[in-house]
């Protein structure tokens, strides 16, 4: 963290504030008796750690923009989306994180490829396009696991990550009566009803309670665009790989060591 402070005092500055805020809300949460809160806060606490963890561990540098991104993305999730309900309060914040989401899991991928791409030791070399192609598909694989996740969640745990969407008009061939695979469509539905087995009856307004599957693609659909945003982005800096560009913001790079520092100044002097 004193490293941090003295080369990249934004990113330090940052990451401080927001977990002050989190352990506000830890201590918010405790005093209310919200012990899922308290969970979810210590949860963000630790995931705070994770881009300095990574730097440390993998001897890579990440720019301050980007884990500036990082940092925050984990806090809208986490404190802000599922403790301050911005998840519901907010019509659009699911699609504004996962559109970041693809984005950011875009940029690693690029990274790990670029760093594979420059190994001396690698005899693997990737084109730019090979580059940036593979950066997306490894970001949509990283989201589709996270989908896979949120399903098992609902049918296993009793949440709702996979938020429910009203439909007013759907496509079935569970209503054809010939049982032939024949697609029925039913418009225009303004209220549905759910009867249970207690003779109970739940009447939804508005139309149809779709479960889950307009959420999912709509979160890998906005996972494409980020990735493809950075997709383009990445293929711009390998191209030119001007450090100063605004591609290079986001692209995390490997740390130069002090001893190959040397050992080129040694061999340039020889």
């Amino acid at each position: 963290m004193r490293q941090k402070r003295q080369n990249e005092p934004m990113v330090f500055y940052l990451y401080f504030i927001l977990r002050a805020l989190a352990l506000i809300t830890l201590v918010r949460s405790a005093f209310i008796g919200h012990y899922e809160h308290m969970m979810l806060c210590v949860l963000t606490l630790v995931l705070l750690l994770v881009p300095s963890f990574l730097e440390h561990t993998l001897d890579i540098e990440l720019p301050d923009l980007l884990e500036s991104i990082i940092l925050l993305f984990i806090f809208a999730a986490e404190i802000l989306g599922e403790i301050d309900a911005f998840y519901i309060s907010i019509p659009f914040w699911d699609t504004i994180l996962h559109t970041t989401w693809g984005f950011m899991c875009a940029g690693i991928g690029f990274a790990l490829f670029d760093i594979l791409n420059r190994s001396e030791n690698s005899s693997i070399h990737l084109t730019p396009l090979y580059m940036a192609v593979s950066a997306v598909a490894f970001s949509m694989c990283i989201g589709a696991c996270w989908e896979i996740f949120e399903y098992f969640a609902d049918c296993f745990i009793g949440v709702d990550m996979q938020k429910d969407t009203l439909v007013q008009a759907i496509n079935t061939v569970w209503l054809d009566p010939t049982n032939s695979n024949v697609t029925i469509p039913v418009r225009d539905i303004v209220s549905s009803q759910i009867t249970l087995a207690s003779g109970e009856v739940i009447s939804i307004p508005g139309g149809y309670l779709d479960i889950g599957i307009h959420d999912t693609m709509a979160d890998l659909i906005v996972n494409l665009i980020g990735a493809l945003v950075f997709a383009v982005l990445g293929f711009a800096y390998v191209k030119t790989r001007d450090n100063n560009s605004f591609a290079a913001r986001f692209i995390p790079r490997v740390r130069k060591r002090v001893s190959e520092a040397v050992g080129k100044a040694g061999s340039s002097a020889e």
